[in-house]
């Protein structure tokens, strides 16, 4: 099963300033997760599309026995070097490679809105035990701050027709689906908080920029240091605060 061309393309070239410019979780998000899913010391979680494993990570404290699958193998081995302990697989949401019936939990962190859901949403039923619980969660930009709403004006003109949670009808396969129970959201703030680089890094990590031109993707790179440099918010700054909300989703397996 291939994947989206930028998600291809952007992040095998962009794997280092994921890695750089992209938040963790908020702690109290994570621990929502692991409350309402039900993880514990023994648990079969799988990270589904886990990128450099920023999600899978934040697990590793509760003693769960975690998987991660990545079709992007210069994420795939980032993950792999960070997380050893962690069975990181080749593979994509449509296609993966696990047994039925083997996991009690799936989460996906940053990335349902790149999978076929149809599909995907079969294929976590299948990887699940009856009863099996599903957890998705989404870092988003709070454009209530002024120059993070500015800095999306420099990044949206180039998304093109790439899927994103945003605006990308990813909801649909859950309403389409009776496999799954309703999803239950809850909402967490959060903050970034890092030197500018963070945030050009964090530009330089989104797929539809980081597949672009060389000559293009630095030339919007210049507007986000110059908005950086001259915004009354972060200039002069040594260290600014990214703030994000951070959407979270639970829901379980009727099979």
């Amino acid at each position: 099963m291939s994947i989206h061309q930028a998600a291809a393309q952007g992040y095998e070239v962009s794997a280092d300033s994921y890695e750089r410019g992209r938040p963790e979780y908020p702690s109290e998000a994570v621990q929502h997760l692991v409350g309402a899913l039900r993880i514990r010391e023994g648990t079969a979680v799988l990270d589904l599309g886990a990128g450099t494993g920023k999600f899978t990570k934040q697990l590793a404290s509760s003693g769960a026995h975690l998987f991660a699958v990545e079709p992007v193998k210069a994420m795939r081995d980032k993950l792999a070097e960070k997380l050893p302990s962690a069975t990181v697989l080749d593979g994509t949401a449509e296609a993966i490679p696990l047994k039925s019936s083997s996991l009690d939990v799936v989460v996906v962190a940053q990335a349902f809105h790149w999978f076929d859901g149809t599909r995907a949403l079969a294929e976590i039923g299948r990887v699940l035990k009856p009863g099996g619980r599903l957890g998705l969660v989404w870092n988003v930009r709070d454009e209530s701050v002024d120059w993070v709403s500015q800095l999306t004006k420099l990044v949206d003109p180039h998304e093109g027709r790439t899927p994103r949670y945003r605006t990308s009808p990813w909801r649909r396969a859950f309403d389409r689906s009776n496999g799954f129970t309703p999803l239950e959201a809850k909402h967490f703030h959060h903050v970034h908080r890092g030197p500018p680089q963070m945030v050009v890094d964090r530009v330089a990590s989104i797929s539809f920029i980081a597949a672009l031109p060389e000559t293009e993707r630095n030339g919007i790179l210049a507007q986000v240091r110059h908005l950086l440099s001259t915004h009354p918010e972060t200039r002069g700054h040594t260290e600014v605060d990214f703030h994000y909300r951070t959407d979270t989703f639970v829901c379980s397996s009727m099979a």
